[in-house]
């Protein structure tokens, strides 16, 4: 059975202060929870100042973004190593806004996703169609390309520990959400393609949903056969919204 894995992405929001009392309310309310794995990723300033108050609860540190290099001349970058050092369990990549406003190709995506592996961090690999892209039926298209080229470099001793997730573009941040059925047909393509590049291993990485996820429309998505979780945008901003996300997902849980 795959572990439930519901993720907080706060995107540009939060200062220090304010991503601080948003930990120390979640971690006290979340605890020592094994049963699903709840991951928080706050932007690059507060990483730092978040990372000690979950020490205290179950929950994970990610990064939203992360550079492929160690070190040298790329101003205003971060490195896997930098991102080891603060604690970081988990790092997105392949972001459907990376892609779009910053020019990320797949194999830049792929380059991040096995550099962080190096470090023993999770990369949380994105894809997604546009609307155009659905309208034109070309969805498992993409998202098929979007998989292959950004999951190139990932070996196939290490696929377990990678995290896949289907966020359509166009349900992201538009209270548009895929019908749980849409998603679960392309969550379950993407498990195939998986099953087909990694063998039995795909069966074992864990696909999460994002667009437009909230407390109300979690517990219909995770009962679908391959969704295993969420990667949660506006929802996670609140630390009550995106507790009972991760109750509810918890209580769902995938086959």
């Amino acid at each position: 059975m795959r572990k439930p894995i519901l993720a907080a992405n706060w995107k540009m929001h939060k200062t220090v202060a304010e991503a601080v009392r948003f930990a120390e309310e979640f971690a006290k309310a979340l605890g020592d929870e094994q049963s699903v794995d709840a991951v928080i990723a706050p932007p690059f300033h507060a990483l730092a100042a978040v990372g000690p108050v979950l020490a205290g609860c179950s929950a994970e540190l990610s990064a939203q973004n992360v550079h492929p290099e160690e070190k040298g001349a790329f101003t205003g970058e971060i490195s896997p190593g930098m991102l080891a050092d603060l604690g970081c369990g988990y790092t997105i990549v392949g972001h459907s806004e990376r892609r779009a406003l910053f020019g990320e190709d797949d194999a830049f995506i792929a380059r991040k996703a096995a550099a962080l592996l190096a470090h023993q961090i999770r990369p949380i690999v994105c894809v997604g169609e546009s609307l155009e892209d659905r309208e034109a039926n070309r969805t498992l298209d993409v998202v098929g390309g979007q998989l292959q080229g950004s999951l190139a470099e990932i070996p196939s001793d290490r696929a377990a520990e990678i995290v896949v997730a289907y966020e359509p573009v166009w349900a992201i941040g538009t209270g548009r959400t895929a019908t749980p059925e849409i998603a679960q047909e392309v969550h379950g393509f993407i498990r195939e393609r998986l099953s087909a590049r990694f063998g039995p291993t795909g069966a074992e990485i864990r696909i999460q949903y994002g667009g437009s996820v909230k407390p109300d429309n979690i517990r219909e998505l995770m009962a679908q056969a391959d969704i295993d979780g969420a990667l949660v945008g506006g929802a996670s901003l609140d630390a009550t919204s995106f507790l009972q996300i991760v109750t509810f997902g918890r209580s769902e849980g995938s086959a």
